[in-house]
């Protein structure tokens, strides 16, 4: 893949941001790079394009990449599993004098 040409598909300020781009490509199976300069993101500036930073794909999946970012989702659009309660067991041991007869 490293011959392919990556191409920027969003420009972003700061890495926190770039990432939920780059996971929201990968949940779509789009390979992704994220350059920018290691200073930015150490003392997190953001000052003359120190805290930019560029998300980029392979070309071919270029246009599908700005696609996906560009859908936005609603609460409703999010397919959320309730999680069961869970209940509280407590383990079942036997005390050290706890012997059975």
């Amino acid at each position: 893949m490293d011959e392919e040409s990556w191409q920027i598909v969003s420009t972003t300020s700061g890495v926190i941001k770039a990432k939920i781009l780059e996971g929201r490509l990968v949940a779509q199976g789009i390979p992704v790079r994220l350059q920018y300069e290691p200073i930015g993101e150490i003392y997190a500036i953001t000052v003359d394009g120190l805290g930019e930073v560029q998300v980029l794909v392979p070309e071919p999946w270029l246009e599908h990449a700005r696609r996906v970012l560009e859908k936005e989702y609603r609460e409703e659009d999010l397919d959320w599993e309730e999680e069961p309660e869970a209940t509280s067991h407590k383990p079942q041991g036997r005390k050290k004098d706890d012997r059975p007869d």
